[in-house]
């Protein structure tokens, strides 16, 4: 259970208070929103708490050992906070959650009742309902090695150690033309084979698609110019003149990490595990069953 301050205890106990709550987003690219159910608004922690986006909060739920906290926020889409562009386009995806129970007449006085990160979020007419997930919903996430024998590192992470800008392999360029927000065409593109970007990343760097990325499907070279395309259109506009950071592509698999990008050393895949058909035979009479290696 959190502690509550010794000022605001005190104020609380004289049964006639002056508190509301309030709530901090935190966005993965750095972009903050603040937001108080009191009818003005609030600054703390270099953040000011806006009254006027219609947000409110249910009960925040917590429970001791390792369960799992949740509580939910719903609010009101509105052009100077919240927007159902951003929503769409996934900006608040993993957003960081903070919320305080504050004294409005002495904002010193206040305790954070949760902390998390947005899980789910639902929309529907105007307004939109978000999942908050609490610090212990980390604890339902698969931890450790996975044996198989693709890589299971991320071309670029710490795990691969291969420095993308530093050897040449990812590229930056305007968009020339673009269709359905996940067809890019260049009419020159050149120093990378056909093919060459398939498996990778397609990131927006300007307009008001910035921040936004997506994995490529299809990279084809032809006489005519490059089409790079993507499994999932870039969820917000994208318009000719746009910078966008293009990165080769991984198949994980152990020769692609030997001769496209001379990184064997750091692959983290099992190249040599038995596959599925292997696992699944069984010893027949028309050959022989010493002990040794099968073969087909």
């Amino acid at each position: 259970m959190t502690a509550i301050p010794a000022d605001l205890a005190a104020h609380l106990a004289t049964g006639v208070t002056t508190v509301c709550r309030c709530w901090s987003v935190v966005r993965t690219d750095g972009v903050v929103f603040g937001f108080t159910d009191h009818d003005r608004g609030l600054v703390f922690d270099n953040i000011a708490f806006r009254p006027d986006s219609g947000m409110s909060a249910a009960a925040i739920q917590a429970g001791t050992g390792l369960s799992v906290d949740n509580s939910e926020a719903v609010g009101v889409l509105s052009d100077a906070t919240l927007t159902e562009a951003d929503i769409l386009a996934g900006r608040f995806d993993g957003a960081a959650v903070t919320a305080w129970l504050v004294n409005w007449a002495e904002v010193a006085q206040r305790v954070v009742l949760f902390r998390g990160e947005l899980g789910e979020l639902r929309r529907g007419s105007g307004a939109f309902q978000a999942e908050l997930r609490g610090l212990s919903e980390a604890l339902n996430r698969p931890m450790g090695r996975v044996y198989q024998s693709a890589c299971s590192a991320v071309l670029g992470d710490a795990a691969c150690g291969f420095d993308l800008d530093a050897s040449g392999y990812a590229t930056e360029r305007a968009v020339e033309v673009v269709e359905d927000r996940k067809r890019f065409r260049f009419a020159a593109l050149d120093g990378f084979a056909d093919r060459w970007f398939e498996k990778g990343r397609l990131e927006v760097l300007s307009g008001a698609a910035k921040g936004l990325a997506a994995v490529v499907k299809n990279d084809r070279l032809s006489s005519e110019g490059r089409m790079i395309e993507c499994w999932e259109a870039i969820p917000a506009e994208v318009l000719p003149g746009d910078m966008v950071r293009i990165e080769a592509g991984c198949d994980k698999r152990a020769g692609t990490c030997r001769a496209k990008f001379d990184n064997f050393l750091n692959f983290r895949g099992f190249p040599h595990i038995p596959g599925e058909d292997w696992l699944m035979s069984y010893p027949t009479s028309d050959s022989p069953n010493d002990g040794g290696s099968r073969h087909g």
